[in-house]
């Protein structure tokens, strides 16, 4: 087949193609016992249609055959991935035999080899245009239709699919008939897994992972499930509907580029969300809302889909509100709003303020690739922040009773916003124009802070917002804190550009404290002045999330300085009593978002204007919380990791490495990486002890940590090695490509990696040859040049941007870092 690229759905063609096409079923053989490259792919398409000429989905390696109503089909017919049909009026069935290509990107038909024991897992993402490399499809999210699914695969392997299955012979499985589906939405999960079965309410629920972590699944398994059946019963008790897709089961796979995928009856998830060390509750909490975020889509997304990617907020927003409340009413989790405001929060704020911010609804997705880019901060923490306020404002009553309504509507179907807000209406909401409009039609983010002087606080729209002429209405809370620690809480509305508000000259304000807005509150200079005194006095762990993002957005906006932010943490970390301020654990499951320490790490000291001394403070206070923190506990091994990540002193972690450590921690492969990831980082280990600390445990965990260790060592060669597999002289599974990223452009390496600044803009067109979808831009944001804060740096990534000739989402993702870059370079001038 030509190496073209492939073709994205325009909406306009999406459109169309609805218009004239009905799908009736799929039926779906897979031959996955042919070799480790390709597989065999035969679909039956049975359709209507008006007769109108159409084309089919299709991404193989070679089309062997192609028969429409029994007429044998020319496949020169095929271009960039689509098969022009001229069907009958009325049924018609498409018989499409391939052979596909094994993927070794997240995406397809993944195909991976355990470094820990050879063995081989299959798993499919058909999210967000994938599908049509696994089986021939009409790759829409509205036209949905039933699969059936017969796959052969290696005797030792077991499968699980959308719907339940039965292993008829050796080797050969037969999945019954699925409930209608959109495309995105089909996978199996192929390999010898080890498996965990149980059943809830009627359920049958399974738990799968490699074996060679099989160990972990076991530990973990009682907690995952008990979230699960809790999760469960609360969506029952919820929604008039019961889960409609037969079994559930959560498959932990590797390579994973998402954090997990709402697949009908079969999760996939990142198996880091197995825990092969010792992690913070902050980790657990993550682990259980993503478990519920899932458990959400089964109703958001699954059971009504929305008809096409520009009304994306009615899968991630809801999955996203549902799965933190969820959490944090009927799991062990109850502080999990709390750790979201930490973990995301900033993640929103940052999309919503940059050069590619976009409405919540409505986002103008005129194709599936421009669609894939909205899948940001935006779509998931601004939509889920919009309906916490929502529900306020409506009660649980009528705000369940609209999206009962709308399940019921449009069960198995497919449906737009206007849909959603007609049931609220019908449940008693009245008009709710200003919260489409205000809020999920108008992109960006109002900026809030208080001027002491005239007693007001002050909102800022967008720049060349509509919102500047349709104000959002803001209720929120200010926290006024005293010198003692004390503090009250006052509620205020903010629905024009200012609002009065009395606060004594002393009180530090916390602008949302509870967040129940969404807004960048910025931290009046008075407040920031006395805010290191007071926050370690400050025993409310809602109330102190508030303050890290007042200061989070204030450091953002270049308002305050890095020296202001390492005054209040400094202050703030030996007294710190959640694990969730100090972690960093969460990045290996949720990499992503830079959680509080890593941003005081790798952002916030590189730009003060004495980076080494900022990270020996910040060292010298996680130093102070684990001494006094107690023994064993998740706030001493937070405390612990940090502590590594800051030292400068190759004795400390030598001496740690070797076994001699505080009591309390014990020694596991994370830590034992995380000792030698510092050391690298210092020039302190060499290639070679690094390759035999590999040798010694060959798992998926020390592949990637290695790989950062290595692209972290301060040589040309340790750059050169991470460099080829940016540009793919070297193939790197996801995880490892971007460990090699975060490793290469570390902060104070500045000397080894100038030249890799200009190779980056003029190499960076060439990696859409190597490498597409999804992991096509994270690489681009893994390797772009961070420590490069040069007006050059931004003037080059804008200028390659404008390149109509750049992949879009290329283009996209140069925009996000150079605003990013800008945002550095004005807090470093503010310092």
């Amino acid at each position: 087949m030509s190496r073209s690229p492939h073709l994205s759905l325009q909406h306009r063609e999406a459109i169309e193609r609805y218009a004239s096409v009905t799908v009736v079923s799929y039926d779906v053989a897979l031959d996955l016992d042919v070799d480790d490259a390709t597989f065999g792919s035969r679909t039956t398409i049975v359709f209507e249609s008006t007769g109108a000429a159409t084309f089919v989905d299709v991404k193989p390696v070679r089309l062997t055959e192609v028969r429409l109503n029994g007429v044998r089909l020319d496949p020169e017919s095929w271009d960039r991935g689509r098969l022009t049909l001229h069907p009958q009026a009325g049924a018609n069935e498409l018989v499409v035999d391939a052979v596909m290509g094994f993927r070794s990107d997240g995406e397809g038909l993944h195909r991976s080899v355990d470094p820990a024991d050879g063995r081989h897992y299959v798993y499919g993402m058909s999210f967000l245009d994938a599908a049509p490399s696994i089986f021939a499809c009409f790759d829409q999210p509205d036209l949905k239709a039933p699969y059936t699914f017969h796959v052969r695969a290696p005797v030792e392997w077991t499968v699980i699919g959308n719907a339940p299955g039965t292993q008829v012979e050796p080797g050969v499985w037969e999945l019954e008939q699925s409930q209608p589906l959109s495309t995105y939405f089909v996978t199996l999960v192929a390999g010898p897994w080890h498996a965990i079965t149980t059943e809830h309410d009627g359920i049958r629920l399974g738990l799968t992972a490699r074996r060679s972590i099989a160990g972990a699944l076991e530990r973990d398994a009682e907690e995952i499930l008990t979230v699960t059946r809790q999760c469960f019963d609360e969506f029952h008790r919820l929604f008039d509907d019961r889960y409609p897709f037969g079994d559930y089961h959560q498959a932990f796979v590797p390579d994973f580029n998402a954090g997990a995928m709402e697949n009908p009856g079969c999760v996939t998830l990142r198996d880091p969300y197995l825990f092969t060390s010792q992690v913070t509750r902050g980790a657990q909490c993550l682990r259980a809302t993503t478990i519920a975020h899932e458990l959400a889509h089964q109703w958001f997304g699954n059971l009504t889909t929305p008809t096409w990617w520009d009304d994306l907020w009615l899968n991630e927003s809801f999955a996203e509100y549902m799965g933190n409340r969820v959490t944090a009413d009927v799991t062990e989790f109850d502080d999990a709003w709390v750790r979201n405001a930490y973990q995301r929060r900033q993640w929103g704020l940052l999309a919503d303020s940059g050069p590619t911010t976009h409405p919540v609804a409505g986002t103008g997705a005129s194709d599936a690739v421009t669609a894939l880019q909205d899948f940001d901060g935006i779509s998931y923490t601004k939509g889920s922040s919009i309906l916490k306020q929502l529900n306020a404002r409506l009660g649980d009553d009528v705000f369940l009773a609209g999206v009962n309504d709308h399940f019921a509507r449009h069960r198995f179907a497919n449906a737009t916003m206007h849909d959603l807000f007609n049931s609220w209406e019908r449940a008693g909401a009245g008009d709710l124009g200003d919260v489409t409009q205000g809020w999920l039609r108008t992109s960006g983010v109002d900026r809030v802070t208080l001027d002491r002087h005239s007693g007001m606080l002050r909102r800022t729209p967008p720049t060349s917002s509509t919102t500047a002429a349709l104000p959002r209405r803001h209720a929120f809370d200010i926290a006024a804190i005293a010198a003692d620690g004390s503090w009250r809480r006052e509620g205020v509305v903010l629905d024009d550009a200012a609002s009065a508000v009395e606060v004594a000259p002393e009180e530090v304000v916390v602008l949302d404290a509870g967040e129940t807005s969404w807004l960048v509150a910025q931290v009046d200079p008075a407040s920031m002045e006395r805010l290191a005194a007071v926050m370690p006095l400050l025993t409310d762990d809602a109330l102190r999330a508030s303050v890290w993002n007042n200061v989070r957005s204030s450091f953002e906006t270049a308002v305050i300085s890095p020296e202001d932010v390492l005054a209040v943490a400094v202050a703030s970390i030996p007294g710190e009593t959640n694990d969730e301020p100090l972690s960093l654990n969460a990045r290996a499951i949720d990499p992503s978002k830079l959680l509080l320490t890593e941003w005081l790490i790798t952002k916030v000291a590189p730009l003060s204007a004495d980076p080494v001394a900022a990270v020996d403070a910040l060292h010298a206070a996680y130093c102070t919380r684990l001494e006094t923190a107690g023994s064993g506990s998740t706030v001493q091994h937070a405390a612990f990791r940090a502590a590594v990540e800051t030292s400068s002193s190759t004795e400390d972690l030598e001496r740690w490495l070797a076994g001699d450590l505080p009591a309390g921690i014990s020694t596991d492969l994370s830590l034992r990486w995380l000792l030698l990831l510092r050391l690298a980082c210092l020039g302190a280990v060499d290639r070679s002890s690094l390759d035999q600390h590999l040798a010694e445990e060959t798992t998926a965990v020390s592949t990637v940590e290695h790989a950062r260790a290595v692209a972290s060592l301060p040589t040309p060669e340790s750059k050169q090695w991470a460099w080829d597999r940016f540009v793919g002289a070297v193939d790197a599974p996801s995880y490892e490509l971007q460990a090699c990223g975060q490793g290469m452009w570390r902060p104070g390496q500045e000397a080894l990696t100038e030249s890799y600044v200009e190779r980056f803009f003029d190499e960076l067109p060439h990696t859409a040859s190597v490498r597409s979808g999804w992991l096509l831009a994270s690489a681009a944001c893994w390797f772009f040049p961070l420590t490069s804060l040069t007006d050059e740096t931004v003037a080059r990534a804008e200028e390659l941007a404008r390149a109509e000739s750049l992949d879009s989402s290329l283009r996209r993702q140069l925009a996000i870092m150079a605003d990013e870059v800008r945002r550095r370079i004005a807090v470093r001038s503010e310092a």
